[in-house]
């Protein structure tokens, strides 16, 4: 049995400190396989994503290019929330990798500031039954979880030019693309 984890966010855009909990989460073994999962219209977020699916799962791509090889050959990209019509919802991803992984143990991978709003979620009593969930300490959030040090980088700071913790292929395709104006 493996220990599959799913690890969804907007990632607007995927930065250094996503990069970090991913390392950590396999060289740590905490799980075996991990989904990287961009999510489609998340709903208990204030604002839409700035950047679009497409362009979200590609930064996601080339950051995860940058890994050592023995980490990213244990992580993928999923697009299934960008894909769907409609909401995003935990859920039925969770239940999408569940028929994926049916003999494997899932677990849903979140910081604290997600933790925090997980009461929210749609179906969120059932999803508690069918997943583990591994919440990590971020900085400036009560502690709920494990500590993996995450670093004190988020998406907002980059997007306002506040920060540059990211690595540069995503950097460039940023510029390239003319995401964020900034």
């Amino acid at each position: 049995m493996s220990r599959v984890g799913i690890y969804g966010g907007t990632f607007d855009p995927i930065h250094n400190g996503h990069l970090h909990l991913i390392r950590q989460l396999i060289e740590r073994k905490i799980i075996d396989h991990l989904i990287l999962v961009p999510a489609g219209r998340p709903l208990l977020r204030d604002n839409e994503p700035k950047a679009n699916g497409p362009d979200r799962r590609t930064m996601c791509q080339l950051a995860l290019s940058t890994l050592p090889d023995e980490i990213a050959s244990q992580v993928e990209v999923s697009p299934i929330e960008i894909l769907r019509e409609g909401p995003s919802y935990a859920i039925d991803t969770v239940e999408a990798v569940r028929a994926t992984y049916p003999n494997d143990e899932i677990f849903l991978i979140m910081g604290a500031d997600a933790y925090s709003k997980i009461d929210q979620w749609h179906r969120a009593k059932e999803l508690h039954t069918m997943v583990s969930i591994i919440c990590v300490d971020r900085p400036g959030f009560a502690s709920h979880g494990i500590d993996l040090a995450a670093l004190d980088v988020s998406s907002t700071a980059i997007r306002a030019g506040l920060s540059t913790e990211l690595p540069e292929e995503v950097a460039a395709f940023m510029r390239e693309n003319r995401l964020y104006d900034n």
